[in-house]
């Protein structure tokens, strides 16, 4: 099992894939993953419940659900991956749940409107067609809560970063919230993910900023502030590396000068 942080750290995430004949290891990520097939059949494996998904069906993955991907003789799937923010409405009603299924049989008008999906169709078009979706999905659905045992202490910290990240978010508060050692904190994270609690915690707040230089008609101050840095200067060094150019430049390439 592997974790994809380039669709985790990205709050404006939306990719579609189309692979013939496609099949993906164990994994897991922070945004939510829709499969359809356009053709042939697919094993779709989540949190080790196993689906059988054929044309017609789709499959509706949670942020931070493992999941696996396998092919046994041909498929034509239809792959959707979108951050939490796309759906943002329904992802806050159901944050700390997960779905009993994540097989559902969505109306043959919106499926269609998913396979021809292209990302660069009006913003409020897709919202719409993710939300649309998104509520076949609910329609009937039973939900249940996410564990707090062991198992799910990755989603644990994620939800804490996502809850705390404007504020004090160190491996000691972690520890205090999930009454687990920081040193363990630090190494589990790291085998898991690659890279580090506190670049985790870095790169999640640049990538909320992101957001709203692009999204939100504020300064650049107020941006890092509600972004969790405690100096400007603080979040221009680091918003520079992690993304190339300054927060200021970034906000005036999407929207207006305020400053």
């Amino acid at each position: 099992m592997f974790y994809q942080s380039q669709y985790s750290l990205d709050a404006d995430i939306l990719k579609v894939e189309r692979e013939i004949d496609f099949s993906f290891p164990t994994h897991l990520h922070n945004s939510f993953e829709l499969i359809t097939l356009i053709e042939g059949s697919m094993e779709v494996t989540v949190d080790k419940q196993k689906y059988r998904l054929e044309p017609g069906m789709a499959c509706l993955i949670f942020p931070n659900q493992t999941h696996e991907l396998y092919t046994p003789e041909h498929s034509l799937p239809f792959i959707c991956i979108f951050s939490q923010k796309h759906v943002q409405a329904y992802n806050k009603k159901n944050q700390q749940k997960l779905p009993v299924s994540n097989l559902f049989y969505p109306d043959a008008f919106y499926l269609q409107k998913l396979i021809n999906l292209d990302i660069s169709d009006d913003p409020i078009a897709v919202k719409g067609l993710l939300y649309s979706l998104c509520a076949e999905f609910d329609r009937g659905m039973t939900y249940t809560q996410r564990k707090s045992d062991a198992d799910y202490l990755l989603f644990k910290i994620f939800h804490f970063v996502e809850t705390n990240f404007n504020r004090a978010c160190t491996l000691t508060s972690l520890a205090e919230a999930t009454s687990y050692h920081y040193v363990y904190l630090s190494k589990y994270f790291k085998q898991l993910t690659g890279i580090s609690f506190t670049e985790y915690v870095n790169r999640y707040r640049i990538n909320e900023a992101c957001y709203l230089l692009k999204n939100a008609e504020q300064t650049v101050l107020k941006t890092a502030m509600d972004c969790g840095f405690e100096s400007l200067r603080s979040f221009n060094r680091n918003f520079k590396a992690i993304v190339g150019i300054s927060p200021s430049e970034y906000r005036d390439q999407n929207l207006p000068s305020l400053d």
